[in-house]
């Protein structure tokens, strides 16, 4: 998974350049080129976070400005944006350039598509807000002075951009549009862990704890005071005024449903959402349908697993047995993180097994922070800097170990790191002439499919020597078959939260803990979890196909290659890419 608070710049708002126009004299490949250039530095101008996250410090020093006015007039960028590519002559460009044609109006028309919803009324759930805000750090550069008076200048513009948010939700509450309570009741203990009574305990304070020392002494002792100044003067009081009118004026009365479709517009929009995150024009009983049938033919591998295992006792008591035996836990928090580490090493060389190609950039394991932990998922990644000045990161939970048991380890580390999300990501960023919207996307059923499917790939690389780490891999890809069942069930079936849970629990090993957290996470991001099943399943019938089409000539490192060779796209494109390959290759034989 990748985290929505760090990447939703460049996610949702592939917007534009306010320029208008005409690029007189130039070839339709030129003109797109610089259509491409100019729309990413007015993204990165308009979301520094995203700006700092490429490893890009100009902005280092701001927030994106979250007032209706800015949104508003990024919206009206992006529908100029979009009406100068419809004036670039398609048919006259390359294969590889209607590819990026079609990739970048698929992001601007999700994107105006998107904004008519008025989904940024929300900006606030459990996983996402103000009360995160100091996360920034895990992607500034902290080596220089300059590094920490932008970040100073950072901290210093946050309350404006508090207020912005109070103001967003507001009117989010006057429309009707509010996240569900129930998420909700978990935000004024995440806003509380900002309201230190010292300042050094404060989380923005952390990065001035670990300057280097390559900053004078006389340098460091300034930066540490005007850190603790800005921490006690600006952002204790708009922390302070931003919990009190989340608890009296915003919790009070937000929606007790937890529904998507409960909203205004509800309907359209999750119908939206299902669209803009699988890339496919599947419905949501279509969806619903196949998530069942997936969790049958699941539980069908499970059961010969369990018989293979000798285990005496019915798949719900093996279920109990997997969730609470201290063999399948770790004591401490150290222990786990330097199991995943060894995890991690482990797998790297195995990688050339199923690939050819392999990335440069490096990556490395972490722990997600301490005040994100308790209602956060089992782990997540962050991309490295697109300029190569910063690896990525395998963020694991090591929140009450005891509810991390080691057989899920390897299925997710294979999805989160290598050969999944870091791999791929990796791959996109040497995509050779493409342009940066393409090197960085992240098309959600492309990208979590490949994760998901990159876990299989663990049989061919010799992972999964352990019965209990194979009843992991099944219970993970158990995991996002349910996603089907209980997203779809909540949001458009009328399903309960307590009955999504119990059906959770019901098909799958998962402990308590993550079981509420993720049914949680498919009530705050409607939609979002149906992708991965679905792109894996895309990715993996393709491979079938071409299976049975090449049949000697098929060569699961070349076909893997090729996935990666398009970079992250809608399913169909990945679709048409791959058939094309599968041609040639007949063509050639």
């Amino acid at each position: 998974m990748i985290p929505r608070t760090l990447l939703s710049a460049l996610l949702f708002a592939v917007l534009s350049v306010s320029s208008t126009a005409t690029l007189a004299g130039n070839t339709p490949h030129q003109t797109l080129t610089k259509l491409f250039a100019q729309d990413w530095e007015r993204m990165l101008n308009d979301y520094p976070e995203a700006a700092t996250s490429e490893g890009d410090p100009r902005f280092n020093d701001r927030w994106t400005d979250l007032s209706i006015t800015a949104i508003n007039a990024r919206a009206v960028q992006t529908k100029a944006t979009l009406n100068r590519l419809h004036h670039i002559a398609r048919a006259s460009l390359s294969v590889a350039d209607q590819l990026d044609y079609d990739t970048f109006e698929w992001n601007l028309t999700h994107a105006l598509q998107r904004h008519a919803f008025g989904e940024y009324l929300q900006p606030v759930t459990h996983k996402t807000g103000p009360q995160f805000a100091n996360d920034i750090a895990e992607t500034t550069p902290f080596e220089t002075v300059q590094d920490y008076r932008h970040y100073l200048s950072r901290m210093n513009a946050l309350p404006l951009q508090i207020s912005q948010t109070e103001a967003l939700m507001k009117e989010g509450v006057k429309q009707g549009k509010t996240p569900p309570r129930i998420l909700l009741e978990r935000v004024p203990a995440q806003i509380e862990k900002q309201l230190v009574s010292d300042e050094a305990n404060s989380p923005f304070y952390e990065p001035f704890t670990k300057i280097p020392d390559s900053i004078s002494a006389s340098d460091k002792a300034q930066l540490q005071a005007e850190a603790k100044t800005i921490i006690r003067e600006k952002l204790l009081p708009a922390y302070r005024q931003f919990l009190n009118y989340f608890q009296t004026g915003y919790l009070p009365v937000s929606r007790t449903s937890i529904a998507a479709t409960a909203i205004p517009d509800g309907k359209a929009y999750y119908d939206f959402l299902i669209s803009d995150q699988t890339t496919t024009q599947l419905t949501a009983e279509e969806i619903h349908t196949i998530g069942l049938q997936e969790v049958a033919r699941l539980h069908a591998s499970m059961e010969k697993l369990r018989e293979e295992i000798g285990f005496q006792g019915d798949l719900q008591a093996l279920f109990t047995y997997m969730r609470t035996d201290p063999k399948f836990f770790y004591k401490t928090p150290d222990e786990l993180l330097n199991a995943y580490r060894a995890l991690a090493k482990r797998i790297d060389p195995e990688l050339v097994k199923v690939f050819k190609t392999l990335p440069r950039l490096t990556y490395g394991v972490r722990p997600i922070p301490d005040n994100i932990a308790p209602d956060t998922t089992t782990a997540y990644y962050m991309p490295g800097a697109s300029n190569g000045t910063r690896p990525g990161y395998y963020y694991v939970n090591l929140y009450k170990p005891e509810s991390r048991p080691s057989w899920e380890m390897v299925p997710l580390t294979l999805h989160e790191s290598v050969p999944g999300h870091h791999f791929q990501f990796a791959r996109d960023l040497e995509l050779p002439d493409a342009p940066m919207f393409r090197k960085t996307a992240y098309f959600i059923a492309y990208s979590e499919g490949w994760a998901l499917y990159a876990e299989q790939l663990g049989y061919e690389m010799g992972m999964y020597d352990n019965p209990y780490d194979r009843f992991g891999q099944l219970t993970y890809e158990m995991w996002r078959a349910v996603r089907l069942v209980v997203d779809t069930g909540m949001h458009a079936k009328g399903w309960s939260r307590d009955q999504a849970i119990a059906f959770f629990k019901q098909n799958t090993a998962k402990t308590d803990l993550d079981i509420v957290n993720e049914i949680d996470r498919y009530i705050g991001d409607p939609g979002q979890a149906l992708a991965y099943k679905i792109g894996q399943l895309k990715i993996s019938a393709l491979r079938k196909q071409a299976q049975q089409e090449l049949g000697s000539q098929f060569d699961l490192r070349e076909y893997n290659d090729e996935v990666l060779a398009v970079g992250s796209v809608p399913l169909t494109v990945l679709e048409n890419h791959i058939h094309s390959w599968i041609a040639r290759k007949k063509k050639s034989a």
